[in-house]
């Protein structure tokens, strides 16, 4: 699979527990209004309620994929276009985008990134395939290698990555979900393999993953499940679509994106973990779309 942003329902977080003085939990990426002939897509971060938005990686390079190290300190991305190979390589800085430093590079293209709970390794995509490798770069190794690709990583407590993959569909394009052992063993399907379901997010505490999907319906709701798939409710049902969902450091909150306030953009929400007090954080119509959230451990 090539790295590519699609304009449906694109992706966003927010959170509470942010100190005096707008202190950045949430990151996430975005572009404004498009002006030219592609998105100008960067990192952005923001306190717990939506405010003190600032731009981070102010650069002409597509920036995407943002997620806090297990400490807070530091925030890892996907970028394409701050070298000569076009390709998307994995980037560090810190939260005022400052430190930048690369942790991958080469020929194929890696983008997802998403760290340990001990921090001391990092599941993402490498060239299509679910990958692992050390929190500094180094001992990367792909846990597939076969022609169906995966996304979306999202690691559990107790050191399992679910993601998203096209295996078991036909060579579709649609994305089932599974969970897999980091060393690559114990794959099991979980969820409806009937319909499409992507975004997987592990709950702190392990014990449920919230995930999207257009079970039952055409837009994409919000769903929580168990991990063996048992359980699944519904959180959302919207007509204008949600996704991307990421549970609070503590649990009590899920933020995702809605489309329901119109397609030509969308917005923070963040709701409970039964689906209800579903509430707007961000009204920012001129920054188009907003993806891929993560909140601040």
């Amino acid at each position: 699979m090539i790295k590519y942003v699609a304009p449906v329902l694109l992706l966003v977080a927010c959170s509470e527990g942010t100190g005096p003085g707008g202190r950045p939990t949430i990151v996430f990426s975005g572009f404004p209004q498009p002006t030219g002939p592609g998105p100008d897509l960067d990192i952005y971060v923001m306190d717990s309620l939506g405010g003190h938005v600032t731009n981070v990686t102010r650069n002409p390079a597509l920036d995407d994929d943002p997620s806090w190290s297990p400490d807070g300190s530091k925030i890892i991305f996907g970028s394409a276009g701050r070298d000569n190979t076009g390709r998307w390589h994995l980037f560090l800085m810190r939260d005022d985008g400052g430190g930048l430093m690369p942790l991958t590079s080469g020929a194929g293209s890696e983008w997802g990134p998403e760290w340990s709970p001990d921090g001391a390794k990092i599941a993402f995509i490498s060239s299509s395939h679910l990958s692992v490798m050390n929190a500094d770069g180094t001992g990367v190794r792909p846990l597939f290698t076969d022609a169906f690709y995966e996304d979306h990583p999202s690691w559990s407590l107790d050191g399992r990555i679910a993601f998203s993959s096209n295996r078991g569909a036909s060579g579709q394009s649609s994305g089932h979900l599974y969970v897999i052992n980091a060393d690559g063993s114990g794959l099991t399907s979980i969820g409806d393999t009937t319909a499409t379901e992507e975004t997987p997010s592990w709950s702190p505490d392990g014990r449920r993953i919230a995930f999207s999907s257009n079970r039952d319906t055409r837009a994409f709701q919000i769903w929580i499940m168990n991990p063996d798939g048992s359980s699944p409710m519904r959180l959302t049902s919207d007509s204008g679509g949600n996704g991307d969902p990421a549970w609070s450091p503590d649990g009590s909150k899920i933020v995702f994106v809605s489309g329901r306030d119109g397609f030509s953009f969308s917005e923070i929400y963040v709701m409970k973990p039964d689906g209800s007090n579903q509430i707007r954080l961000t009204h920012m119509p001129t920054l188009t779309y907003k993806l891929k959230p993560h909140w601040r451990p």
